[in-house]
């Protein structure tokens, strides 16, 4: 297996890091490599923030739900869907943006979003950092927009803590390859591979000492209202209408 592989298949996340600053050249290069993921027809739709500032962590970390490990790791990251640039090579046209109002746009910058996280998760794992993503950048999202002055056009998408381990946590086990691997057609019947799952993962739960519930006890509990109910008028008031789907 090569070195690549056996860092993306020995992904963990960590919450404990050292005290310890991440020298330049090793943020460089993660910025580096996250600016080199691919993007929908090259619109590079994704800004990265970089936050080190102490009292600025500690804000986000208030903002994100009170996450400690935002706080304890010495370099924070936030992947931001940015279309703001798409408005300005518009106007630099003297174009338009009218597929501001698709909803296609919010696939378009999540992906973008989500590949360059991806990247820079990898390529900080390949350095012997630490990470983990922060989903909860969105839960106070009109504040953490005015906390770091997003114009119309960008939302926040993901944080990412950057740091030297503390502990290693051990890598989750995850659900069985015919849950997630579909041939040629997507499989409607997961049912037993999902108690199958279950087992595996209370097993592990078990193991670290943690709560006993089960994975498809944890998902659905999450997901039984919703979580964050600000998104909806945030992205419509940053510029994202999604008209579309109202008619």
């Amino acid at each position: 297996m090569n070195e690549v592989i056996k860092t993306l298949t020995q992904h963990r996340s960590y919450r404990k890091y050292e005290n310890k600053r991440v020298p330049n050249e090793m943020l460089h290069a993660i910025l580096d490599s996250a600016q080199a993921a691919p993007s929908w027809i090259n619109g590079q739709h994704v800004t990265v923030i970089v936050v080190e500032d102490p009292k600025r962590k500690e804000k986000l970390a208030e903002l994100c739900g009170n996450q400690k490990h935002i706080n304890e790791a010495p370099v924070f990251l936030v992947f931001c869907m940015d279309f703001h640039r798409t408005e300005l090579s518009a106007n630099l046209e003297n174009s338009t943006f009218g597929a501001a109002d698709q909803s296609d746009l919010l696939l378009v910058g999540a992906t973008d979003a989500g590949i360059a996280l991806a990247n820079a998760i990898t390529a900080a794992e390949s350095l012997g950092l630490g990470t983990v993503p922060i989903g909860g950048i969105r839960r106070n999202a009109p504040e953490v927009i005015e906390f770091l002055q997003l114009p119309k056009y960008v939302v926040p998408i993901s944080g990412l803590c950057i740091g030297f381990p503390a502990e290693d946590p051990g890598v989750k086990p995850r659900l069985p390859k015919e849950a997630y691997v579909h041939n040629e057609t997507y499989h409607n019947d997961q049912t037993d591979a999902l108690k199958e799952y279950n087992e595996v993962f209370k097993k592990y739960l078990q193991e670290r000492g943690s709560e006993q519930a089960n994975w498809t006890n944890r998902v659905a509990n999450f997901y039984k209202q919703p979580y964050y109910p600000s998104i909806g008028p945030v992205l419509q008031k940053q510029g994202f209408h999604a008209k579309d789907l109202k008619e």
